[in-house]
């Protein structure tokens, strides 16, 4: 039976109230009496670290987890849902980083999936196209084909159906988890310009999102969690980055982009003209020089990665020259042979942290001394001495674990990627490559990160550096170069460059595709 929540004059905008929330695991205390509200027509960013409770949280307000105490009230009325599917029928919507469609239905059966109208006991094709055409037009402004297959949308737009699904059924609470990581700056305008929509008709949206800047340009309000508690928020329009954080860590976080007094050496890798077999990077140069901090910018598609898994020896080079110094050789010697395996790499002291680290950088199945030693076993080859080298080597990234048997997979993503960073400081490598390096992870393991690059580089490690957050690549690095289109532009110092200027270089069209004469 349904109670009517207690209710004042302040109390009417709120559309949801959750107030005292405790869920406990065995002996893990993943909820400690959290308290959230969201108001009809506004945005709530819910931000904390990994593990502060975020999840646990939205799961228990779709109906996947039932709390052990505390009330939750949906528009004045109590709300107990049983399942996600009663959730959504009482009016929440997930949608989340890994979305959930068919992909082989159309978009118009997507969108009805488990809610298709019926009459007489059969499908109401007529009820469902009107439905899903009405639920179309607020999400797509453009238009969008309903008959048209899942499967074949870009994820931008995939991820518009999952919301139309949820604006279809009548969701009046919207969750949405980390919705913009695989969107590119475009697509995230796009699913801003839909969110202000949404607020603008009265829905509450409930945001999640590691990155900040966002946090600040689209929500109204704020919640930070931590250790499983509401730690505090207000309006997002009073708080600065730096106030936000320290309440996310429960510490004052002075310079989240540390940087030591670094003294460039020697050029450890010089690539010249190089071009792969998929025609990304396209006739790339670089010079790479010990201590240095260099970074590549670009949209995605742009080629970045491809770059990397080139000079990796990952993807073929078909041209051009990579020439990496010989460490072991005499000073100001190269290899410069093209073809070669990562094994060779690996043994010219260069290695790669990938951007996934959860198919390609890591065996989540395997332990964290395996994943740290078992493409390098010599000279150390006994279990006792391969968990002394874990240890060792976690215990100088700051890894937090049970034990060096435990499995990667049970860490939590920031950890994951110290794991995988230490696995090229065990090789010895000296030319570091690394993917997006925080991609996935709070805050706090991002300063964790951070501090990590900038120590390896102020002992002299030469570091390459691929990220999509252009606040990352201007406060970490020395240098950046923009990839468009395959292109590599030339590298510029940090001071001579900000965010407007990077972002103009990588979506810049060239003058061969404006007018079909000649390339820039």
């Amino acid at each position: 039976m349904l109670t009517i929540a207690p209710e004042t004059t302040q109390d009417r905008d709120v559309l949801l109230r959750m107030t005292g929330v405790r869920k406990r695991f065995g002996v893990t205390l993943a909820l400690d009496g959290v308290d959230l509200e969201v108001r009809s027509g506004e945005v709530l960013a819910l931000v904390g670290e990994n593990g502060a409770g975020k999840s646990t949280l939205m799961k228990v307000l779709s109906g996947a987890h039932t709390p052990d105490e505390g009330r939750m009230w949906l528009a004045g009325q109590e709300y107990q849902p049983r399942s996600p599917l009663d959730a959504r029928r009482a009016g929440v919507a997930m949608i989340y980083q890994e979305l959930s469609l068919a992909p082989d239905l159309s978009v118009a059966e997507n969108i009805l999936l488990g809610m298709e109208p019926t009459r007489g006991g059969l499908l109401d094709h007529r009820a469902m196209r009107e439905r899903a055409t009405a639920a179309i037009a607020q999400v797509f402004p453009e238009g969008i084909a309903s008959t048209t297959l899942v499967g074949r949308l870009p994820v931008a737009s995939q991820q518009l159906v999952e919301i139309a699904r949820a604006v279809a059924v009548g969701s009046r609470v919207l969750v949405l988890d980390e919705p913009t990581s695989s969107l590119t700056r475009p697509d995230v305008a796009r699913l801003f310009d839909l969110v202000r929509r949404l607020r603008a008709q009265g829905h509450g949206i409930i945001y999640i999102s590691h990155f900040l800047e966002e946090v600040t340009a689209i929500s109204d309000r704020y919640t930070v969690l931590r250790d499983g508690r509401s730690v505090g928020g207000g309006a997002t329009a009073a708080a600065t980055h730096d106030a936000i954080i320290s309440l996310m860590v429960g510490r004052n976080v002075d310079d989240l982009y540390p940087r030591s007094v670094r003294m460039p050496g020697k050029p450890v890798l010089e690539v010249r003209e190089i071009t792969s077999r998929s025609g990304k990077p396209s006739g790339a140069s670089l010079t790479l020089h010990q201590g240095e901090v260099l970074g590549v910018a670009g949209l995605v598609g742009s080629g970045r990665t491809e770059l990397l898994r080139a000079l990796f020896g990952l993807d073929a080079v078909i041209r051009g020259e990579v020439r990496v110094a010989a460490y072991s050789g005499t000073d100001g010697t190269f290899s410069s042979a093209l073809g070669v395996s990562p094994s060779r790499r690996w043994g010219e002291r260069m290695g790669l942290v990938s951007e996934d680290r959860k198919t390609e950088g890591l065996a989540l199945n395997l332990s964290i001394t395996d994943n740290l030693t078992l493409t390098r076993l010599a000279p150390v080859v006994t279990p006792a001495g391969l968990d002394k080298e874990a240890r060792h080597w976690a215990s100088r990234l700051g890894v937090k674990y049970r034990e060096v048997r435990q499995s990667v997979g049970d860490l939590s993503g920031g950890n994951q990627q110290k794991v995988a960073l230490a696995r090229l400081l065990y090789h010895d490598a000296e030319v570091l490559l690394l993917d997006e390096p925080t991609r996935g992870i709070d805050v706090g393991a991002k300063a964790e990160i951070y501090r990590i690059i900038d120590e390896l580089a102020t002992a002299g490690k030469a570091v390459l550096m691929v990220s999509s957050y252009l606040p990352e690549l201007l406060g970490v690095c020395d240098r950046i170069a923009v990839m468009n289109r395959g292109i590599l532009g030339p590298a510029r110092p940090v001071a001579e460059i900000d965010e407007h200027k990077v972002m103009a270089e990588a979506i810049e069209t060239t003058t061969t595709e404006r007018t079909g004469v000649t390339a820039r």
